[in-house]
């Protein structure tokens, strides 16, 4: 067979991790066509779809209890969340009646109801729960298969390979043996979804949106390598020499840079004259506290704490938030964790959280402003905040601050949470309540009432889109988006001046921080405190200590004035 050569395709970066080697792509056993029932079986068949759902919510509760088992917590919540999915009358019940209205066998009717489901949720705005339509196709799939007595797929990757795929259900990448699994090639897929969110919990290389990928394989034979690093997208089928000592030379490099990111983890982020910042993670779960500890993070500047309410069908208990909370306090073992009350609402709707489409959801009833409506979903996270607050240190910020009637909404909220674990006798610590800076209205009034709280965090990534009213997700837009504009360096001043006034701590959490070229221009003006992904802090750190606070004064100035975000970059970027 004659080999088309290298096929280069463009993908989007998963989970980081370079490698190349043998592919397999996994190919399912089909379902069978639609059937019909007659009257008289309808009631049977109803019942093997209730216990055919029931199985399958029984075998995904044991995979998340082996999940959990391996030490992925959080990740066993994806198919606890799974699990009641297919306990869920919500799914269940449109595809009973399917069968009963219409005739339909349980196969057909399980995923019809599968397919209806999971379009509602592609209907939604943001990618993160968009993402969970696979979540819904994927139970709705294995209680088919269980339907028709297909085999599960766990069994599959018989040898190292990398896998590749249209999509990955999660169940699936939970269940692939990890010494065999070498790396994800997905063409469908999105960084959220749980495919992707597994792979980077368990070191594995990933890419996702490789379009074309399976017939570039094909074509290649079953003997082609594949190369793919997950951390830049690219991806290469059957590659030539060139290609391989090339993907060989950013593996050795990446190592390399590991291994020297840690090594460098005990250095202090200091200026060359001595002026010291704290660099501290932001973290998604309790699960990325370790790493972050290990690449030198003093602390956590933002816990999102979405998932735990995104993951399942139910909020979570306050019992469960302690123990999430605790955990993340124990991996840095003293240093300060910066928990953010729940960010949904509008663009993230969650299942048991009832609202009204919005038409322009970013700039509605979101974050803190459900508290006129749910504010038990916030006294509950409060509560826990408090009582893991008895471990360690612990602050609370709460997200989409508008002004200081929002202020006063946390400040009454946490009296509430206070008052009630005081009378109910419960064992709690002592909070530090802040805000998020990531509307312009809050850095505008800010002067007039930082007074009343502990500590403030520009919140980067919301404030540059609503400062140049640019859509984060709108490619077209990708001019604007650029954290040194000087409108939000601007702000950023602003902010520094209206805390330093206040004296209360002031700190960025955006992926502002975590550029180091962005992190030296926040430096020269005036902030000390920065949050990042965990993976930013060695670039951060070796940037801030090869340069001096004055020089970097001297350019945060210029860049105030500069007519443009590329012109102060490149000031920036010189420095590095």
């Amino acid at each position: 067979m004659t080999r088309p050569g290298p096929i280069r395709i463009n993908a989007t970066a998963a989970a980081p991790g370079v490698v190349r080697g043998r592919w397999t792509e996994l190919k399912r056993a089909a379902l069978p066509p639609p059937g019909h029932v007659t009257p008289g079986d309808v009631p049977a068949e109803v019942a093997r779809l209730r216990a055919a759902a029931n199985e399958a919510a029984l075998e995904l509760m044991a995979i998340s209890d082996e999940v959990a088992a391996r030490g992925h917590d959080d990740e066993a919540g994806i198919f606890a969340a799974h699990a009641a999915i297919a306990w869920d009358p919500e799914l269940i019940g449109p595809a009973e009646r399917e069968i009963e209205l219409d005739g339909w066998d349980a196969i057909a009717g399980i995923q019809s109801a599968g397919r209806a489901a999971a379009a509602r949720i592609r209907a939604v705005d943001d990618p993160l729960i968009r993402a969970r339509a696979t979540d819904i196709l994927d139970v709705a799939d294995r209680i088919a298969r269980r339907l028709a007595g297909l085999p599960a797929e766990e069994e599959l990757l018989p040898a190292p390979a990398i896998v590749a795929a249209q999509d990955l259900a999660p169940s699936l990448t939970a269940t692939l043996p990890r010494e065999r699994l070498l790396g994800i090639a997905l063409e469908g897929g999105s960084p959220t979804a749980h495919a992707a969110i597994l792979a980077r919990a368990y070191g594995i290389p990933a890419i996702v949106g490789a379009a074309g990928l399976l017939a570039a394989l094909r074509s290649a034979g079953d003997d082609a390598e594949l190369a793919m690093d997950g951390s830049t997208g690219e991806v290469v089928v059957d590659p030539d020499a060139g290609d391989r000592a090339r993907f060989d030379a950013r593996a050795d490099e990446a190592s390399a840079t590991r291994r020297r990111d840690v090594a460098e983890s005990g250095l202090e982020a200091v200026t060359a004259d001595g002026v010291p910042v704290t660099l501290l993670a932001n973290i998604g779960s309790p699960d990325e506290a370790a790493g972050a500890v290990a690449l030198g993070a003093v602390g956590v500047g933002l816990f999102r704490t979405e998932f735990l309410f995104l993951e399942r069908a139910a909020p979570p208990t306050e019992a469960e938030q302690v123990v999430a909370y605790r955990r993340a306090l124990e991996a840095f073992g003293g240093g300060p964790v910066t928990i953010r009350l729940l960010d949904v609402g509008g663009d993230k709707p969650i299942p048991y959280l009832p609202l009204p489409h919005e038409d322009n959801p970013f700039l509605g009833v979101r974050a803190l402003r459900l508290a006129a409506t749910r504010p038990e979903l916030f006294v509950t996270q409060l509560r826990a905040a408090y009582r893991a607050a008895a471990f360690g240190p612990v602050k609370v910020m709460a997200p989409m601050i508008a002004d200081s009637g929002d202020a006063t909404t946390l400040l009454r909220l946490a009296e509430e949470a206070r008052t009630a674990l005081d009378a109910e006798g419960v064992e709690r610590g002592e909070v530090s309540l802040g805000v998020m800076l990531e509307i312009p209205s809050a850095v505008l009034t800010g002067a007039q009432w930082f007074d009343r709280i502990s500590f403030a965090s520009l919140g980067t990534n919301d404030l540059l889109q609503y400062t140049l009213a640019v859509d984060r997700g709108n490619p077209a837009l990708e001019r604007y988006r650029d954290s040194l504009h000087p409108a939000l360096l601007g702000l950023v001043r602003m902010s520094v001046e209206a805390a330093r006034s206040a004296g209360i701590e002031l700190s960025v959490c955006g992926e502002m921080a975590g550029d180091p070229a962005a992190a030296l221009a926040l430096i020269g003006l005036g902030v000390r405190s920065l949050s990042m992904v965990a993976p930013s802090i060695a670039a951060v750190r070796r940037a801030i200590r090869a340069n001096s606070l004055d020089v970097l004064v001297r350019e945060a100035e210029a860049a105030l004035r500069a007519p443009s975000a590329a012109e102060a970059r490149t000031a920036f970027a010189r420095l590095l």
